[in-house]
């Protein structure tokens, strides 16, 4: 990980850029539920009235990034020494269950009306109305997507990241209303059924890109360690650091958007405390340098055992 994408943004920039993307994204959502629910009212579209209540599902998961965003950013205190990362990743977490539940919906309502078409149910034909509006809609929702993703990696909020899939969901249940608009349009009563078809194949897609949020939101808040690709590279830093003899405690877990090392390092028995304490502070900083300068480093400094000290002595002797 190069020092340029380290280096950069504060805490208090990086919660200002989360949540103005954040507020972005918010009121759009609020123009497109208005759109939606009325253009499909007006224009006799009930997929485009269910997209409008989708939208609305975003406004939810907008307000609890909003909050996470400015809880997350708290200085450690003495109930939170660690910070207050963690309910950045709670938000996440809630963000990808309020995809799975949409996806869940949507499928639901999809099948419903896929089984009364096919046993003689009519569908409405749809007006013009509801066809533009949901061409708008796919058109500001990736808009919004690739902007609240870019500037969600950029600040490394997992939370914000997750908000940015919730607009991109949200664009594909529009292209699923398109279609079925669409169909319904232009192919004649019979194909009326393809609105509801495609959106139970983009409920399957709500849910999995859910799925996929809620995982490692939960391994975090279980305390998961460090990927071992992550482990092994730090162990490579720590060990080149100068005067590390053996690293011989590692302990990882993630805080939100920062990483919590706990370890204990062996040095040379002989040297002054002094010494091992420049040791450690050398380590702390190769670390932070490649992997994150708000990570939180505690290392342990003890002395390796003498006659294996002299073992070494000698092997490097020879």
């Amino acid at each position: 990980m190069s020092d340029s994408k380290n280096k950069a943004i504060d805490e208090q920039t990086s919660y200002r850029i989360g949540a103005r993307v954040t507020w972005v994204g918010l009121w759009s959502n609020l123009l497109l539920v208005f759109l939606k629910i009325f253009g499909g009212i007006l224009g006799r579209s009930g997929a485009l009235v269910t997209d409008g209540v989708h939208s609305a599902s975003d406004l939810v998961s907008d307000a609890i990034v909003l909050v996470s965003l400015k809880i997350s950013r708290r200085k450690a205190d003495s109930d939170h020494p660690y910070g207050h990362g963690k309910f950045e990743t709670f938000a996440t977490m809630l963000v990808g269950m309020l995809l799975v539940l949409a996806g869940v919906i949507f499928f639901i309502d999809g099948m419903e009306k896929t089984w009364g078409a096919f046993h003689g149910r009519p569908l409405p034909r749809p007006e013009y109305l509801a066809l533009v509006i949901a061409l708008i809609s796919i058109i500001i929702k990736e808009i919004i997507y690739r902007y609240t993703r870019f500037w969600g990696e950029r600040i490394k909020s997992a939370a914000v990241v997750a908000n940015a899939w919730h607009h991109r969901s949200d664009a594909l249940s529009s292209i699923a209303t398109l279609v079925g608009i669409a169909g319904a349009m232009f192919m004649g009563s019979h194909f009326r059924v393809l609105d509801p078809i495609a959106a139970m194949l983009i409920a399957v897609y709500i849910i999995i890109v859910g799925l996929k949020i809620v995982r490692p939101a939960i391994s975090e808040l279980l305390e998961t360690s460090l990927p071992s690709a992550t482990v092994e590279s730090m162990m490579k830093v720590i060990l080149s650091s100068g005067g590390v003899l053996e690293c011989n405690r590692f302990l990882s877990r993630r805080n939100g958007h920062r990483c919590i090392i706990d370890m204990s390092i062996k040095v040379n028995p002989h040297i002054s405390v002094v010494e091992g304490h420049d040791i450690a502070t050398r380590v702390e900083s190769a670390l932070k340098r490649n992997f994150g300068r708000d990570m939180i480093v505690n290392i342990h400094v003890e002395p390796i055992d003498k006659h294996q000290y002299l073992s070494r002595y000698e092997m490097s002797k020879s």
